[in-house]
């Protein structure tokens, strides 16, 4: 089936940086699409075609209502809509209302970012779990701006496990803050993004935002307070219980991380998957899941996170059949104790310790 969509104004917008939006929607629907002098025409399966032209219409309409789509932004909506054929681009467009955060506006890129804000605004404990580039902290970092500038909140307190990624760097130099900033330096990086520099060491210095590793956190109660644990997943059962228990009065707790990324070490149990199981169901707090198509870093990180996806779930049965055919493997190699040894390989007898002789120096 062919169909053809007239297109007066953005084209440039709708195509991107080398056809990359376009390509979104091909791949998506499994349609071809050509340009044609002022109109796009699409090829395909008629369910796809009707799909497609549905989502371009929502375009031109849209374009000519003003609505401006900044750089990335319109690639993040239609991987979303040709995903999810309950999600029409306009209602994305519409729902994702822009909301001013310091010194920036941002505005939801996906179903699941709205889902976030949205669970935010309403719970005092939420988990946002998924993998990396989804904006899991940089919009947990933002809301707590915008909470503080509000005068919702007295202060920011942000903290996470000072756990390397697979690697020891040693003792650090430097008084106590000065070891642990390289870990929280992705949230610093985020207030710096939403706040002059000059205000956030202000904030800093009057400890209106108090960035600090878990251990900084038993014994205290945080009230009034928009507390963030971020990289929950490299937190232990007993720090995670600990930092969820810190909640005061008027405040509110997001908990960020990705369960793909542990770097606790052999044997320990993530203190996020023990949440995840524990607290699911109790009123007032709330879950929110990411999945690749949430990604809005690099296209590439997407497909990285997807082949990562499916490279672990292809594995990951097969490594836990290997590790327990090792086991008994490995004890079959001992000798039973009841059994004798050959003459050659007899230990040699040992005499008693009074019948040592010991050499004299």
């Amino acid at each position: 089936m062919k169909l053809s969509v007239q297109i007066s104004r953005g084209i440039e917008s709708l195509f991107g940086t080398r056809d990359e939006n376009i390509r979104v929607i091909e791949n998506g629907l499994r349609v071809t699409a050509s340009l044609l002098n002022d109109s796009l025409e699409i090829e395909g399966a008629e369910p796809d075609v009707i799909r497609a032209a549905s989502i371009l219409e929502d375009y031109v309409s849209l374009v000519k209502e003003g609505q401006s789509f900044a750089n990335g932004d319109l690639n993040s909506y239609l991987r979303v809509v040709t995903a999810d054929p309950e999600v029409t681009l306009r209602s994305l467009v519409h729902s994702g209302r822009q909301r001013n955060f310091g010194k920036k506006t941002l505005a939801p890129k996906t179903v699941n970012q709205r889902r976030y804000v949205e669970a935010i605004e309403r719970h005092d404990l939420v988990f946002g779990v998924g993998p990396a580039g989804t904006g899991k902290t940089y919009l947990a970092v933002a809301m707590a701006v915008s909470a503080l500038l509000s005068k919702r909140v007295s202060r920011i307190v942000l903290t996470r496990p000072a756990v390397e990624a697979g690697e020891r760097l040693g003792f650090l130099p430097g008084n106590l803050q000065e070891k642990v900033d390289p870990y929280l330096r992705p949230l610093y990086d985020a207030l710096y993004d939403m706040l002059d520099s000059d205000r956030v060491e202000k904030l800093l210095e009057r400890a209106v935002i108090e960035v600090a590793p878990i251990a900084f956190m038993r014994g205290r109660t945080l009230n009034d307070s928009f507390i963030i644990l971020d990289e929950a997943q490299n937190s232990t059962a007993e720090q995670m219980k600990m930092v969820l228990t810190r909640q005061g009065f008027n405040s509110k707790m997001v908990v960020t991380g990705d369960l793909t990324q542990i770097d606790l070490p052999s044997g320990k149990r993530s203190g996020l998957t023990d949440a995840c199981e524990v607290l699911r169901g109790i009123e007032g707090i709330s879950f929110v899941h990411f999945d690749d198509r949430d990604v809005v870093r690099h296209s590439l990180v997407q497909k990285i996170v997807k082949a990562y996806e499916r490279y672990n779930e292809a594995i990951g049965a097969g490594r836990q059949l290997a590790l327990r055919l090792s086991e008994p493997a490995s004890e079959a190699t001992l000798p039973p104790s009841d059994v004798a040894l050959p003459a050659s390989e007899s230990p040699l007898p040992v005499a008693p310790a009074e019948n040592r002789e010991i050499p004299l120096v």
